[in-house]
């Protein structure tokens, strides 16, 4: 029976993994494969190209791994929506754009399966937190 014997969370660039740094010394000091994990990472995430993806990697005790991969931060899909690199340094004075609350329901049923939470309803709370310490306005449609 294999034992997880070290848990690794790591945010890369989808079929952009190669075994330069950050990637190469994290996974290097655990003995496995690093050829092997970016061959495998870049496959599963072809289709997801230039988009930062929040990856845990379990490495076992006989030096295999597994990968899971998550939905891109909520943050980055709220600011390519606005087609914007960064959010605003003083959220509360200086608005950096308006998002439609169509758009918040869509990225609460994206990031639902990683969210903490059972209810689409606390999901859309969650991203309308997240959009508003970027400084982004909720436009309410009627």
């Amino acid at each position: 029976m294999n034992k997880i014997i070290k848990i690794i969370k790591i945010q890369i660039i989808g079929g952009k993994a190669n075994p330069t740094p950050p990637i190469g010394p994290i996974l290097g000091s655990t003995g496995i494969n690093i050829m092997d994990f970016c061959k495998k990472f870049n496959f599963k995430t072809k289709n997801r190209c230039n988009e930062i993806i929040p990856t845990i990697i379990y490495i076992y005790n006989n030096k295999t791994f597994k990968f899971k991969i998550k939905t891109s931060p909520t943050s980055k899909l709220l600011l390519k929506i606005l087609n914007l690199e960064k959010g605003s340094k003083e959220p509360n004075k200086n608005i950096i754009g308006n998002i439609n609350y169509n758009d918040i329901i869509n990225i609460a049923n994206i990031k639902f399966k990683d969210l903490n939470c059972y209810k689409i309803k606390s999901a859309i709370s969650m991203i309308i937190g997240t959009a508003k310490s970027l400084g982004i306005n909720i436009i309410y449609e009627k």
